[in-house]
């Protein structure tokens, strides 16, 4: 009974995580505002991913109409390798929206931490103790640390005086007390990070 119960929590949470794809696609699609921003400020990470995804992407149409070649004498599997290629086109092109759509989020209490429709994790500014500028390359896991690079690199470090609770993409719950980040602007983030923390502002970063 365990068991099952755990098989369908993971996919309700699979099933939410495509949801939020295909609603981050519709959003980059419509050129509608960036989610969750609000009266804060965007902070984007997604500048480095476009060419990968849209590589793979690139990739995959090869892929199907080759696959479409070959099995042209069998039309019931081409029609279902077809079905499964384009799929995977819109989930890559979906997490690239997401990416786009979903960026870190500064307001005047709280820095929103995200990495795509997996990762939302939200820090009050009052627990930071320090935020540096610190580029990373390699991020061997560690109990306590949430490593979230793009193109294998993290720019922003943050450490927390008190842990915050973080949940993985499958559920488990995980005690973070130190954070690294890619952003396409980490200079501009770790500024207007720290004077939102010493200098109280509606509109953190921005001329008040």
């Amino acid at each position: 009974m365990k068991a099952t119960y755990g098989l369908l929590r993971l996919l309700r949470r699979l099933l939410a995580h495509e949801l939020r794809l295909l609603a981050s696609l519709g959003r980059w699609v419509a050129r509608r505002p960036p989610h969750g921003v609000g009266e804060g400020r965007g902070f984007g990470y997604a500048r480095g991913q476009a060419a990968m995804m849209f590589g793979l992407a690139f990739v995959c149409v090869v892929e199907t109409v080759g696959m479409s070649v070959l099995l042209r004498d069998w039309p019931l599997v081409e029609r279902a390798v077809l079905v499964l290629d384009v799929y995977t086109v819109v989930f890559l092109i979906g997490l690239y929206a997401a990416c786009v759509t979903r960026p870190h989020v500064l307001d005047s209490s709280v820095l929103r931490v995200r990495n795509g429709a997996h990762v939302d994790l939200r820090i009050p500014l009052e627990d930071i103790t320090s935020v540096r500028r610190e580029v990373r390359f390699t991020h061997e896991p560690a109990d306590g640390e949430l490593n979230l690079p793009v193109g294998a690199q993290t720019e922003v470090t943050i450490e927390l005086a008190v842990p915050i609770r973080h949940f993985t993409f499958l559920g488990r719950e995980r005690a973070v007390h130190l954070v690294r980040l890619h952003a396409d602007d980490p200079d501009e983030l770790v500024r207007s990070l720290t004077r939102a923390r010493t200098v109280p502002s509606p509109f953190p970063g921005r001329p008040v």
